[in-house]
């Protein structure tokens, strides 16, 4: 693919349209990042190359331009030396050098034009690449922040849910079931005690009673 169908098909608007479509945006636009990278370098290759055609071909150029001037000095010295021959070779070199000057002319407006045009679409690329390397930061800000709001929705939605109530409930039957448990055991220890107290309240009477039988048989007699 040449680099002006790249430079064509790689805008931002066709860029960020697949991105709004991509699952992972970060990833995405991490991908294109990395597209737009190698294509940069591949225009500025390019770009230099296109430079040093203008240079070469404006340095061929200002080459012939200077030998004509210098062909038509050396013809006007060989003329007032009245050397015709000399004259006449000074000018057809001259002419020589006048038609290769219009051909590299010609040769170095159309690279210096491409050179131009490339400078332009390289700058432009620049601009762009620097603006999804932004928007590539932007989107991670907010990928980050949706990312942690969703663990959060997430924790909340799940604590206080219905089954932390319902294992609650149970766990509060079972509170009030060993507390019935410990009142009821109370009860049957209290009982048994009291039974205990009344057998031995009653041998304890038994006792006085037998003692004071004893006391009056001895004052009967």
């Amino acid at each position: 693919m040449s680099i002006f169908k790249r430079l064509k098909d790689l805008t931002l608007s066709n860029v960020y349209a697949l991105i709004d479509k991509a699952e992972d945006p970060i990833k995405m636009t991490d991908q294109y990042l990395r597209n737009m990278q190698k294509d940069l370098e591949d225009t500025e290759q390019a770009v230099a190359a296109q430079i040093a055609l203008e240079k070469k071909s404006k340095q061929l150029y200002e080459d012939q331009l200077a030998l004509v001037r210098k062909r038509e000095e050396q013809a006007h010295l060989a003329a007032q030396a009245k050397n015709i021959e000399l004259a006449r070779r000074a000018l057809e070199e001259k002419r020589e050098a006048e038609q290769k000057t219009a051909e590299y002319q010609l040769s170095y407006e159309q690279n210096k034009m491409a050179a131009d045009n490339l400078r332009e679409k390289l700058a432009d690329m620049r601009k762009q690449f620097q603006e999804l390397k932004n928007k590539r930061d932007s989107l991670a800000a907010r990928a980050n922040a949706a990312q942690a709001q969703r663990n959060i929705n997430k924790t909340f939605g799940g604590f206080g849910g219905s089954a932390a109530v319902d294992g609650l409930g149970r766990m509060e039957d079972k509170v009030r079931q060993l507390e019935a448990e410990a009142e009821a055991s109370a009860d049957l220890y209290k009982k048994e005690k009291s039974l205990d107290e009344e057998f031995a309240k009653l041998s304890k009477d038994k006792a006085i009673e037998d003692e004071l039988a004893d006391l009056l048989k001895k004052y009967e007699e």
